[in-house]
């Protein structure tokens, strides 16, 4: 299974393709597919057949995965697009860390 540097929980705004400038928050990690699922974003329409005479048709809205590549992470400085980095924090723990401002992405 390949690291991600996006996590379940993350802020990020998207950077390019239909739906570029949007912000979410990430509701599912596929790491084998390097894709992730954002809330609100790439939304997409599937039409449900009724299985049965009580049920009823209905077109079902949802959230498509998008590339993890596509992504950036919300700077927690300013709020802007950044890349991360890892740092070890004196109690030996690494954490995720905004390129831009150096400030720590980790909870």
């Amino acid at each position: 299974m390949p690291k991600m540097k996006i996590r379940k929980g993350d802020r990020v705004v998207v950077i390019t393709g239909r739906d570029k400038g949007k912000q979410g928050e990430v509701v599912r990690v596929l790491p084998d597919e390097n894709r992730v699922v954002i809330a609100g974003i790439n939304l997409r329409k599937r039409h449900k057949k009724a299985r049965t005479q009580a049920e009823q048709s209905q077109i079902v809205t949802f959230e498509a995965p998008i590339h993890a590549s596509n992504v950036a992470h919300i700077d927690p400085a300013n709020g802007k697009p950044t890349r991360v980095g890892y740092k070890f924090l004196e109690d030996g723990r690494k954490v995720r860390v905004a390129r831009a401002s150096g400030e720590q992405i980790d909870r």
